[in-house]
């Protein structure tokens, strides 16, 4: 059932690897040595499959590449982007004809002040080999357990792989075969449970235990909804509602090119005017992602940098365009300094005590539609979304209707934060618009007191 895919796999990628390799030498070999270059490559082999009402839908695979040329000299800086074919003399056309309209290009560009020239003499590779379903296997292991519900959802599993090269010989290449199931059960009212579940390596009961667990929210949902005035309310919330949460810190948040131009939600809390709880630690942690340590500089970051510490903000993201222009040590974050392998370390809250602790409040499963409504505040709007529960006396009581909710990150993390739960959960980064996305969040549950509901 899962063997036949990483042969597969396992042979494409070293044919991949070796043609970037070679691409790499025939631009270094062409260019005048007074240039510069950086060659970069994402792509993907991926097994896409669709569900509704319980059935395939749709079912195809996607081979897909692109490479991505950056050409400097005497300050200045051009990019093409070329589709990869995966054959050297196909591959090879394609980047000569945008190397020869780059150089044309770029006498007549401005002078880029902060251009980052390749340096350094950094190599890497990482290889997640992974153990995922065939293709003709995923119909069945997936639908068998869920074949008298209203199973909606998308499967997406193969390989991902990014390779880096540039004028100075730095080589990185990142490979990572891993699957991920986006999906959700709907009852006879067209209420809905979500879940999602990813990995490197498929594990029949993990997944069953995930489906068994929405069947059982899914039972809860049939009681009759509850309306919840607007106020405020104490409140759990899921790691998967932490994690939509933490999304936000990439937004105009730990950046440090957003803190120098005050765009940053965490501009107080630099300046020592807001506080965040002493209970909250967030960490980058590559040491548990699947993603790439190199940028698109070809930087390799720190396996773990803390972020905020105890509460403090004791790091910003720092790439080093930012450190060119503001003067200070780059941490070799990514050219838009956001969250590549965020971490919130847990707390104290044990699984058993999540509802004894809420005691009277709201249950959390998910957030969205999320956006700022007080930036400079940290002030957070969106709506709650599947599987929200209001709760009496450590009972779940009801579902409840979808509320609104406004609020600070400085209280739900800050003085409002009561505690983390001592289990942590990785949220995968399931994103498949243009590309399947990389990565994904480890967080706890978190719960909060006086969270704010508007409507």
């Amino acid at each position: 059932m899962i063997s036949a895919v990483a042969a597969k796999i396992n042979e494409q990628v070293m044919s991949k690897e070796k043609i970037f390799g070679q691409l790499a030498d025939a631009i270094a070999a062409t260019l005048a040595t007074a240039a510069h270059f950086t060659l970069t490559l994402d792509g993907e082999d991926s097994q896409f499959t669709r569900f509704n009402r319980a059935q395939v839908r749709q079912t195809g695979e996607v081979s897909d590449g692109n490479l991505t040329l950056t050409l400097m000299q005497t300050d200045r800086t051009a990019a093409a982007t070329v589709p990869f074919v995966g054959e050297f003399e196909a591959d090879w056309s394609l980047l000569k004809t945008a190397l020869a309209d780059l150089q044309a290009m770029l006498p007549q560009l401005p002078v880029d002040p902060f251009v980052v020239l390749p340096t350094g003499s950094a190599t890497s590779r990482m290889v997640n080999q992974g153990e995922i379903l065939d293709a003709d296997a995923i119909a069945s292991t997936l639908l068998t357990p869920v074949n008298n519900l209203d199973f909606t959802g998308i499967y997406a599993g193969g390989l991902i792989f990014r390779g880096y090269a540039d004028s100075a010989d730095q080589r990185h290449w990142f490979e990572s075969t891993s699957y991920s199931l986006d999906f959700s059960l709907f009852d006879a009212q067209n209420r809905a449970v979500k879940g999602t579940f990813a990995g490197n390596q498929w594990q029949q009961s993990k997944f069953l235990d995930k489906i068994n667990q929405a069947k059982h929210q899914l039972a809860m949902m049939s009681r009759p909804a509850k309306t919840v005035e607007r106020g405020q309310y104490r409140t759990y919330l899921a790691p998967a509602a932490v994690a939509e949460l933490l999304h936000m810190f990439s937004w105009g948040g730990v950046s440090e090119a957003d803190l120098q131009q005050g765009n940053s939600a965490f501009g107080l809390l630099r300046q020592g005017k807001h506080s965040l709880s002493a209970k909250f630690t967030l960490q980058e942690n590559f040491q548990q992602a699947n993603m790439p340590r190199f940028n698109i500089y070809g930087e390799v970051a720190p396996l773990q940098l803390p972020i905020i510490e105890q509460g403090k903000l004791v790091n910003s993201l720092v790439s080093s365009r930012s450190a060119k222009e503001y003067q200070i040590p780059s941490n070799y974050a990514s050219r838009g300094e956001y969250l590549r392998a965020p971490e919130i370390l847990p707390g104290t809250l044990a699984a058993d005590q999540i509802l004894t602790s809420l005691n009277t409040g709201l249950y959390l499963s998910n957030l969205h539609y999320l956006n700022w409504s007080d930036h400079p505040n940290g002030r957070i709007t969106g709506m709650t979304r599947y599987a929200c529960f209001w709760v009496e006396q450590g009972e779940i009581v009801a579902p409840i209707e979808n509320l609104r909710f406004d609020e600070s990150l400085y209280q739900c993390f800050g003085k409002g934060l009561v505690d983390l739960t001592d289990f942590q959960e990785t949220i995968p980064n399931i994103d498949t618009y243009g590309q399947r996305g990389l990565g994904g969040s480890r967080v706890p549950g978190i719960l909060t007191n006086d969270f704010t509901y508007t409507l």
